[in-house]
């Protein structure tokens, strides 16, 4: 059992959340960027670790983004990334269990 139903609203921004991270690279992608010491990480550092080219991550990210799941900075050459909390709130919320 979910917490309610959803409006149409709601249920197409949970869809597009739930496509986001259909893809196995996302996830891990998120998952280094939570583990991270700082809570954030270089789109530099995330290349080795996932093992993927530079633009490839860079389009993962762009769906993270577009997605409300992280949030992008832009710092010289390099963009950083921070999980977006209500995002993972939202995603939560819309699966936990409701007596």
């Amino acid at each position: 059992m979910t917490a309610g139903v959803v409006t149409d609203e709601v249920a197409v921004t949970l869809a597009k959340m739930f496509k986001a991270l259909g893809d196995p690279a996302r996830v891990k992608l998120i998952s280094l960027i939570a583990a991270s010491p700082d809570g954030e990480a270089c789109v530099c550092d995330l290349t080795g670790p996932v093992g993927l080219a530079q633009p490839t991550i860079s389009h993962h990210m762009k769906q993270l983004v577009e997605a409300g799941l992280v949030s992008r900075e832009q710092r010289g050459r390099w963009a950083y990334y921070r999980i977006q909390e209500t995002g993972l709130t939202t995603l939560a919320s819309a699966l936990a269990h409701t007596s």
